[in-house]
């Protein structure tokens, strides 16, 4: 009988060898899996332990990626165009000259993106701007895939894969958005789903992006607390199990419950690279 070898490589982080495993197939479930032991509806959400420890993993490099045009303007009336064009000016003195956006006015940093639905009319409008990245928004909860999107996870993880394959054939760069992620299923959806990302990323040569989104501020960062609310799991999670490097993950914390500082220097910490601010302190919620 042939046997099965799963690659062993060299972690430059730790100086260890490891073993991969990249074996996480997409559980399809006919009812979505909402966690209502950890969120009930008529209580406070709990947070429940097992006392899996990951390692820390920190990146060679961390950056900040900006979000105050996207998510600081839905809690605020939208800038005006002077004032818009005021803050880039302001991101650029603040990012120097080794930051990670371009922007539009002669400057190579910082860089505009776009957020798209993960829907073609929205690719239409990347395309029309010769956008070299986008965000996609990949809701990946039950709660959204199930209950916003009215798809299985697999009808959604295709939905998805097909949006992204568009961008990749004009040669765009997907920041694929997971948004309420500290709510979905992270080995029977996300590392699944994300696996496929990868490959494709393999197959295509570009880039893509994984941002975590902790939509509604559930994340903890409390070592041995469990997924999907650790921090340190799903980056973990994202980077070893589905091959994620950390110059491609980007942690989106909101801030309903104050731990978005704390959680965002987590996912530092723990292998993600990129951290989404605002300017001002404005964001959602």
């Amino acid at each position: 009988m042939e046997m099965e070898y799963r690659q062993v490589h060299m972690n430059h982080t730790s100086h260890l060898l490891e073993l991969e495993e990249h074996m996480y197939p997409l559980v399809d479930v006919e009812r979505p899996n909402t966690f209502r032991n950890l969120f009930p509806y008529d209580e406070v959400p709990k947070i429940a332990f097992n006392d899996r420890i990951v390692p820390h993993h920190m990146p060679h490099q961390i950056w900040i990626t900006d979000t105050t045009f996207r998510d600081g303007q839905q809690s605020r009336a939208p800038y005006t165009t002077e004032q818009i064009v005021t803050i880039y000016d302001y991101l650029h003195k603040l990012g120097g000259p080794h930051g990670l956006i371009r922007a539009y006015r002669g400057y190579r940093y910082p860089q505009v993106t776009s957020w798209i639905r993960a829907s073609k009319k929205d690719f239409e409008l990347v395309k029309s701007m010769g956008m070299r990245e986008t965000g996609i928004l990949v809701s990946c909860s039950d709660y959204h895939i199930f209950y916003k999107m009215h798809m299985t996870r697999r009808q959604a993880m295709e939905h998805y894969l097909t949006i992204v394959k568009e961008c990749l054939e004009m040669g765009i760069s997907p920041r694929c958005h997971l948004e309420d992620i500290t709510r979905a299923d992270i080995y029977g959806y996300v590392i699944p789903f994300c696996l496929e990302l990868m490959k494709l990323r393999d197959q295509y040569g570009i880039p893509i992006k994984v941002r975590a989104c902790d939509t509604m501020g559930y994340g903890v960062n409390y070592p041995g607390a469990v997924i999907p609310r650790s921090v340190p799991g799903i980056i973990y999670g994202l980077m070893v199990h589905s091959g994620v490097p950390s110059e491609l993950i980007e942690w989106h914390g909101h801030n309903d419950f104050y731990k978005a500082v704390s959680n965002s220097t987590t996912a530092w910490l723990y292998g993600a690279s990129g951290v989404n601010c605002s300017l001002f302190g404005i964001g959602e919620r």
